[in-house]
């Protein structure tokens, strides 16, 4: 599903990191962890095309993302990739349902067979049925997130890129909300890498991996 081999980043003179290999397989989960500084949210955007590699290839479903050109790959990660991340990112003038559903819009599928179908199934999932109307400052962190986490995979992309999704919550709500994450990514069989400072984030992947400035390693 995703591979990427060789993978380095430099600002100056000097990596951020060198030599990144990974291979993720469908439905797999990885969680990355990490000294602060070391670069694992830029290694999130170094898969994601939103930032360029200095070497090496990532590759998800065949292509190299790192050789698309800037419009091919927002196509790309519109259709394939999903994205959670530690400040929710939603957008405060559209309701529940609106953030949820826009990736769908933005692939043009807010108008097909199904669409409200599928909102009401991705809202249920994550313990939001009967919220979608509304608008994101009357929830508590705990239930933005859970919009941040059905808004990334309500259009079933082949890979989720999630950075610090708990950062933000109290112990109690965060184990909530993985319990959630893990579901769904298991539910959709989404390979999923996660970058984190959390342990019992972490514990709940089936690889553990740490970033060093010479690459991945087995977590001890």
């Amino acid at each position: 599903m995703l591979e990427v081999r060789g993978l380095t980043k430099r600002y100056g003179p000097e990596p951020v990191f060198a030599h990144v290999d990974l291979h993720v397989q469908a439905g797999e989960f990885v969680a990355i962890v990490g000294e602060s500084g070391v670069g694992k949210s830029t290694l999130l955007n170094c898969l994601a095309g939103l930032d360029r590699a200095d070497e090496g290839h990532v590759t998800l479903k065949g292509a190299d993302v790192q050789s698309l050109n800037e419009t091919a790959q927002a196509h790309f990660r519109r259709q394939h990739l999903g994205f959670v991340f530690q400040a929710f990112h939603v957008l405060p003038h559209l309701s529940v349902a609106q953030n949820v559903g826009l990736p769908l819009m933005l692939l043009g599928e807010n108008k097909s067979t199904g669409y409200e179908g599928r909102l009401i199934q991705a809202l249920a999932s994550v313990g939001l049925d009967g919220l979608g109307e509304r608008l994101p400052q009357q929830l508590s962190g705990g239930q933005l997130q859970r919009v941040a986490i059905a808004r990334a995979l309500i259009h079933r992309p082949a890979l989720l890129l999630a950075d610090e999704p708990t950062g933000n919550l109290d112990p109690e709500t965060a184990d909530k909300v993985m319990s959630a994450f893990v579901a769904q990514i298991r539910s959709h069989q989404t390979a999923c890498v996660m970058v984190t400072h959390s342990p019992s984030a972490a514990q709940r992947a089936d690889r553990v991996l740490r970033l060093t400035r010479q690459g991945l390693q087995d977590a001890a």
